[in-house]
């Protein structure tokens, strides 16, 4: 996790945020611009109201009142509408970059391993593409920019105080320096305030995530009053982190008050000893430029735009040190490098579809090695059964045909050519997987198979929906292909997805065909449907099965049997069969037994 460091701003981090600007470099050169202006644009003011009161209402002058009071209102609606500007193109370039980034790490999160996902929280990536990303449009709207504009006008307000008046000035900005100190301590105390509410938003997503996904399981198990608790726990960390950093601007803002008062005060005091002094000196003619009411006026207007950018500064340096705390985990996802290297450019244009695996050894982690020494050889058209308790090794096997985890040893190939020659998004479209645990999209059926995908049209879709025997179940539903299913396909039974994910494996032609566990939740006539999808589906392509159910891989052209990540034994089920004591053996009693079928 990042954590703040002592720096408002990293250098690093902020030209790799300004790539993003480079579009918009006019946006940001505008924006520049309009910022430099509103910092010198805020003194007219002051400067007009000193000279109108000393010259022109003091001296009763009408005609030059009417002029001053013009160009006051004109100045104000040249700064209104700089203001405007300046504050629309700082949000617009904020928002542009972040749409950009937001692409970007999309993108990036789509093509990284499922080594990635094993151990990073889906809530976590879901807070770095939304929340931490809207910290980086704060660097534009509320920090960088706004900041330079905020230091320009503290030193353009202080330079114009001591030319009027260096000595009203320096008394007038005695407290300045407990201001610079008390915001320096509010800015240390606050960022980590801001770190910890970033940590817990955080946390809370993905709890909220996690725990929203798995509903159905709270509920069957009635854990709802349980889970209620360690929400309650989560949001009351969420709520204790805001109220510490609210805390801390309870105590900051009264100070600054408290400090501006005392400025005030100093004003007041010595601009009116000096007026009465200077006034004195001047009758004498031993003084040219005395303090006048206009001046203490100026005075009093220069010190209320001084504190405003002060009050400010320490939020915004914070807004600004939280965004490249952003940018940081945003790029750090970025930077991860757990993607399938796709230095492959093989895109032939037909896959016989052989398979070969010699000598594999594989592990998620370091060497704790999933499987051992795996070898085999499926030719193209042939049906391959991997079958083994949890735990064998059976779905790592098709995880490392796709290439979603690299091998540690040994090399796999495919019509004789090692995948990783292969285009990693060629390859992966010629491997269709059914999995046991359908995922559906919020999206039309017709969507949900075709998976967006433009060049399938919707008589291809009917016509593979009617050899897997889905049509006429498709058809029944309201609106037919055209029916939303809503998230993870809740509106339709398992067999009914699976039956789904059956007609998106045809739909895409593959010349591989992986089935994992593709029968083993739903009832038997739906089962009996399946298989005759699966069927189909097999005829012409080389498939690998993965099955429990040792009664649906009878046919297969081979069978493997895998023991904690080595082959014991490999034959056809006939074979096997005839292997007394053997490992596939036990499993076809277990399992004939298990049916409540009393051999004699």
């Amino acid at each position: 996790m990042s954590q703040v460091t002592g720096k408002a701003l990293d250098w690093n981090l902020l030209k790799r945020v300004m790539h993003y600007v480079k579009p918009y470099r006019a946006t940001f050169i505008i924006a520049a611009f309009l910022t430099i202006f509103l910092a010198g644009s805020a003194l007219v003011q002051p400067i007009l109201m000193q000279v109108t009161l000393d010259k022109y209402i003091l001296g009763n002058h009408y005609n030059g009142l009417v002029l001053m009071a013009g160009l006051m209102t004109a100045q104000l609606g040249v700064q209104t509408i700089a203001q405007y500007y300046q504050t629309y193109l700082t949000n617009s370039l904020g928002q542009s970059v972040i749409r950009d980034l937001r692409i970007d790490i999309f993108n990036h999160i789509m093509s990284l391993r499922l080594k990635y996902f094993d151990r990073t929280p889906i809530g976590m990536l879901i807070t770095r593409t939304v929340s931490d990303l809207e910290t980086i449009a704060d660097i534009f709207s509320e920090g960088l920019i706004s900041i330079v504009g905020d230091l320009l006008l503290v030193v353009a307000i202080v330079v114009a105080m001591l030319i009027e008046d260096w000595k009203l000035a320096l008394i007038t900005l005695i407290p300045m320096p407990f201001l610079f100190l008390s915001t320096y301590v509010f800015k240390e105390a606050i960022k980590s305030s801001f770190q910890e509410v970033r940590t817990q938003v955080a946390q809370l997503n993905t709890f909220l995530a996690e725990h929203i996904s798995g509903i159905s399981i709270i509920q069957y198990f009635s854990r709802q009053e349980q889970e209620m608790r360690k929400f309650k726990d989560v949001n009351l960390k969420y709520r204790d982190a805001n109220i510490r950093s609210n805390w801390y601007y309870s105590i900051f803002f009264p100070v600054v008050e408290i400090l501006f008062a005392v400025c005030m005060a100093l004003l007041v005091w010595y601009g009116c000893k000096r007026i009465l002094t200077d006034g004195q000196l001047v009758h004498l003619g031993t003084r040219d430029h005395p303090v006048t009411a206009g001046m203490i006026l100026e005075f009093i207007m220069l010190l209320n735009l001084l504190f405003r950018p002060i009050r400010q500064l320490a939020d915004k340096f914070n807004t600004l040190q939280m965004g490249m705390v952003g940018a940081d985990r945003i790029f750090k996802v970025l930077d991860t490098d757990e993607v399938a290297v796709n230095t492959g450019k093989l895109k032939p244009a037909h896959l016989r579809g052989e398979i070969a695996f010699d000598n594999v050894w594989f592990a998620y982690n370091d060497e704790n090695w999933v499987l051992r020494d795996i070898s085999f050889h499926v030719k193209p058209g042939q049906t391959l059964a991997l079958v083994g308790a949890t735990g064998a090794g059976k779905s790592s096997t098709i995880n490392i045909l796709n290439r979603f985890y690299e091998i540690g040893k040994g090399t796999v190939k495919v019509d004789g050519i090692d995948v990783r020659e292969y285009d990693v998004d060629y390859l992966r479209s010629q491997i269709a997987t059914v999995i046991q645990d359908v995922f559906l999209f919020t999206d039309t059926i017709a969507n949900n198979i075709s998976l967006n995908n433009g060049l399938i049209t919707r008589e291809q879709i009917i016509a593979a929906a009617k050899d897997v025997g889905a049509h006429e179940f498709i058809e029944r539903l309201p609106g037919g292909y055209d029916y939303n299913v809503m998230e993870r396909g809740a509106t339709l039974s398992s067999g009914q997805a699976q039956l789904i994910s059956f007609i998106r494996a045809l739909v895409y032609d593959p010349a591989i065909l992986v089935l994992d566990e593709a029968t083993s939740s739903v009832d038997t006539e739906t089962e009996l449907l399946i298989q005759r999808a699966i069927n189909k589906l097999m005829l012409g392509r080389t498939a690998i099965v993965i099955a429990h159910r040792l009664s649906t891989i009878q046919n297969a052209d081979k069978i493997i049997v895998l023991d904690h990540g080595q082959i014991k034994e490999t034959g056809t089920h006939q074979e096997l069969l005839k292997i007394e004591h053997g490992h596939y053996r036990k499993l076809y009693d277990l399992q004939f037994n298990s049916a409540g079928i009393v051999k004699s």
